[in-house]
C-alpha cells in the first residue's frame, strides 16, 4: 500500500519550474559570454540540527556517509551525490540526488526517499533533530563564463573564487530572495530558493542573463 501511494504521488508531482523548462532553455547561451540556467528538481534535502562533534552528530555522518561540514561556507561530500552544507553552528542541509524509493519497512513516516528514516533511526534517542525538507526548496543550476557577473547583479557577497571558490555554499541573498548559494564548479552555481521564491528567482535571474544574449560591443 505504501510503496503504490509512493508511486502515484512520484507520477504526480510537479516541479515549481516546469512551467519555464522551455523559456529556460531558450535563454541560455553559448560561446565566451554564455550562460545557461535550468532546473534540477526533485533533490533530495534534509534538515539536520545537531552539536557538532556530539554522540548524534557521530550517529548522521555514519549513517549519511559523510562527514559534517566545521565552518561557514564549508560543503562536505559530493554535488553528484550526497553532500552536506553548513547553514549555522549547529545546522546543516544534506542534498542528494532524487531518490523515489519506498522506505525501509517499519521506517517512520511517508518519505520518499530512504535517507531520511535512515537518518532518524541513527540520531535515535541522541539530542538532535532530522527533517525532510525536499518539498521546501527546488535547485536552479546556473552554469557558463558569465554565471558569476549574471549572480553579481543581485548578491551582496564576493562571488570571486578567491574570496568563494567551487565547494563553497552560504546562505544569502538573491535580489530580495533568501537562498542558499553553493558554488559546485568553477564556472557552475546552484541556487536554492524555497519553492514559493522559485518563479521569482527564475524570472530575475532570465533578466538578469539578458544582455548576453546581445553581441557585445568593442
Amino acid at each position: 500500500m505504501a510503496e503504490q501511494l509512493l508511486s502515484d504521488i512520484t507520477r504526480l508531482r510537479r516541479s515549481p519550474l516546469a512551467h519555464l523548462r522551455e523559456q529556460m532553455s531558450g535563454a541560455s547561451v553559448a560561446g565566451a559570454r554564455g550562460v545557461g540556467l535550468r532546473e534540477i528538481p526533485f533533490l533530495t534535502m534534509v534538515g539536520i540540527r545537531v552539536a557538532p562533534g556530539s554522540p548524534a552528530a557521530e550517529a548522521v555522518e555514519a549513517a549519511a556517509g559523510v562527514p559534517l561540514p566545521t565552518g561557514h561556507g564549508g560543503v562536505t561530500g559530493s554535488p553528484g551525490g550526497t553532500a552536506v552544507v553548513w547553514i549555522g553552528p549547529d545546522e546543516f542541509l544534506l542534498v542528494g540526488p532524487q531518490d523515489a524509493g519506498a522506505p525501509p519497512a517499519g521506517s517512520p513516516g511517508l518519505s520518499t526517499d530512504p535517507a531520511v528514516p535512515e537518518l532518524i533511526a541513527a540520531l535515535g534517542g541522541e539530542r538532535g533533530a532530522v527533517v525532510d525538507l525536499s518539498a521546501n526548496r527546488t535547485t536552479l543550476e546556473l552554469d557558463g563564463p558569465s554565471a558569476r557577473a549574471v549572480l553579481e547583479k543581485g548578491c551582496h557577497l564576493d562571488l570571486h573564487p578567491r574570496a568563494f571558490g567551487p565547494g563553497t555554499a552560504v546562505s544569502t541573498t538573491l535580489g530580495p530572495v533568501p537562498v542558499v548559494l553553493w558554488r559546485t564548479a568553477e564556472q557552475t552555481w546552484r541556487i536554492m530558493p524555497r519553492a514559493s521564491f522559485a518563479e521569482y528567482t527564475a524570472r530575475w535571474l532570465l533578466d538578469a542573463m539578458t544582455e548576453f544574449a546581445a553581441p557585445e560591443v568593442l
